[in-house]
């Protein structure tokens, strides 16, 4: 059976990918906004060093079936994040080519933000026009970006731990499982439906729909372009000017293949759900979401769940405002169970550090930069999914870290990662400051190895800019992650071989019906497996995240691998 056709993937989904609405409305007038209230468009300051780049956020009005059942009225609207060459048409339909990407599991527009920039620069920079959607879900629409968008970490904590009141509203707590229970219909065929609407509401010409538009996304976002490409969308398979491949002139994939299995993924995130194993098919998982038996969000106690993904966004803010400045958010925070079993997990040196929290992260003294590149550098946090390359820990002496696994130990590569995890040695010492991505190997690098005498890292595994992953999680109108990402989107996917999933694979051969590019990261998730007969793109030194957040300038001096890749695949004729 070729690849790309629907084959049965083992469960791996359970907690699944990580490691982020509110956005501005236009007044009537404004360009972008609909008289009727339909759309609104409102431009995006930012700070980014990649300039030329416009940044907007864009919501359509697009309702739920009354079949979802009762929800809040924002989750009535798709919002996505649309870049643009500044000296490009201001009419998305004017533009050379258009890529709409999917983000992965647990993952949010705002991710997209340093690859969207870097690809329509590299575009810009050849006298073409393109633009890069990076989409929301409708899930995102539960977030509460109100603390975030205060642009103050005191602020922040406060408005989201102690009722402190921010521009008229105080923070209403992370939603429950039972208030959640429109989520139980939100899968893999509603999520493609939105992209589907939001595609003909915004560019109602389906030739040029065709002609350019790049489907695509990162990690499960590249599964979900794969239902995309084969579905139907007017009930009628005879007609397919409606057909999802024919709303796309190729596809592109981050990290991750073009495909309606989970199969290219499998074993590289934790597994709690084991669905087939159990016996559990399709009608019973809905009836469990349904009824709410089982939980209509993937999350987990520690590390993946709306408060820790919240508190990566507080931590950005303290790294994109002051980056030098030492850290009093592990203190400033309040002490509950799920901030210090995650703090455990993530600052444990070792299996007793983990059971004693003794030494803590709050008996050390970190930069606010050094704070967010514990929480995110792949040689610090145990998770191959969540992990980027943004430098190394400075200031002082570290530590292997051998927590939950031993470095070296090749324990489980494709769930914990290959790189050997660091972590500062000495409490109530020096002051731990972080050397970005840019000044690993300079002449002042104290070049740091482990107790076995492998180098932790070096200059060519470094490509993400801490300052701009910082920007992506702190300054976007959209989040980097995706608090309430929907249990039944992994369902299912995981039940694929179900009569209720497999007649949503309408056209089949829609996924091999354009062209496709295909970038891995060289020590992502399909690290030492890349399917070769996609060609892909080796993104060398790369993590699963880098795809998305790798900084313009690479140490190499070579042009930035991914946008590069895809910016000349956009201007292929």
């Amino acid at each position: 059976m070729n690849r790309q056709h629907n084959r049965r993937g083992r469960t791996w989904c359970g907690t699944a990918l990580a490691v982020l609405l509110t956005a501005g409305t236009l007044t009537a007038a404004a360009p972008g906004a609909r008289a009727d209230g339909s759309r609104t468009e409102t431009p995006v300051a930012s700070t980014s060093p990649v300039t030329g780049v416009k940044e907007s956020v864009v919501r359509v009005r697009v309702p739920l079936p009354e079949s979802a059942g009762p929800h809040p009225a924002a989750c009535d609207w798709l919002s996505y994040l649309r870049y643009r060459a500044a000296g490009g048409p201001d009419a998305s339909a004017e533009a050379d080519r258009i890529l709409v990407a999917q983000p992965g599991i647990l993952e949010g527009a705002g991710a997209f933000d340093s690859v969207a920039r870097n690809t329509v620069a590299r575009a810009a920079e050849q006298g073409r026009h393109i633009e890069f959607w990076a989409l929301d879900r409708r899930s995102n629409c539960l977030e509460d970006r109100t603390g975030i968008a205060s642009g103050d970490q005191h602020t922040a904590v406060d408005y989201y731990y102690r009722g402190k009141r921010v521009d008229g509203r105080t923070f209403d707590g992370y939603a429950r499982n039972g208030q959640l229970g429109w989520l139980a219909r939100q899968g893999i065929e509603q999520t493609v439906r939105d992209q589907y609407d939001l595609l003909t509401a915004e560019l109602p010409d389906q030739g040029l729909r065709k002609r350019k538009v790049l489907c695509g996304g990162h990690s499960l976002g590249g599964v979900i372009t794969g239902y995309f490409a084969a579905a139907d969308f007017d009930g009628d398979r005879a007609t397919t000017r409606d057909a999802g491949y024919q709303q796309c002139a190729g596809y592109f994939a981050l990290d991750t293949t073009v495909s309606t299995s989970l199969d290219d993924l499998r074993g590289t995130l934790p597994d709690d759900t084991a669905l087939p194993d159990i016996g559990l098919g399709y009608g019973a998982v809905q009836a469990g979401l349904d009824s709410g038996a089982l939980p209509r969000t993937l999350s987990a106690p520690v590390l993946l769940n709306p408060e820790t993904m919240t508190l990566l966004a507080i931590a950005g803010l303290g790294a994109l405002k002051n980056p030098d400045t030492e850290a009093d958010l592990p203190r400033y925070l309040p002490a509950n169970v799920n901030i210090e079993a995650t703090n455990r997990f993530l600052f444990s040196r070792d299996t007793a550090t983990f059971l004693t929290g003794s030494p803590g992260v709050k008996d050390f003294r970190l930069t606010n930069a050094a704070v967010l590149g514990a929480l995110l550098d792949d040689h610090s946090v145990p998770l191959a999914f969540l992990q980027t390359s943004v430098g190394f820990f400075d200031g002082g002496p570290v530590a292997d870290k051998n927590f939950p696994a031993a470095n070296g130990s090749g324990q489980q590569p494709g769930l914990l990662g290959t790189e050997y995890k660091a972590i500062p040695a000495r409490p109530h010492g020096p002051l731990y400051t972080w050397r970005n991505y840019d000044r690993v190997g300079d002449p002042d690098d104290p070049g740091y190895r482990s107790a076995d005498g492998t180098p932790f890292t070096n200059a060519g595994k470094e490509v993400t800019d801490l300052g701009q992953l910082a920007r992506s999680l702190a300054e976007q109108p959209l989040d980097f992650t995706e608090q309430y990402f929907p249990a039944k989107l992994v369902t299912d996917i995981e039940l694929a071989t179900s009569p209720q999933v497999k007649k949503l694979v309408v056209h089949p051969g829609g996924l091999t019906a354009n062209p496709a590019l295909t970038v891995l990261a060289g020590d992502g998730l399909l690290a030492g497996r890349a399917p070769a007969d996609l060609h892909p793109v080796i993104a060398d030194g790369y993590q699963h995240l880098d795809v998305l957040t790798a900084a313009a300038a690479q140490n190499n001096g070579r042009p930035e691998p991914v946008s590069t890749s895809l910016a000349r695949f956009a201007l292929k004729p």
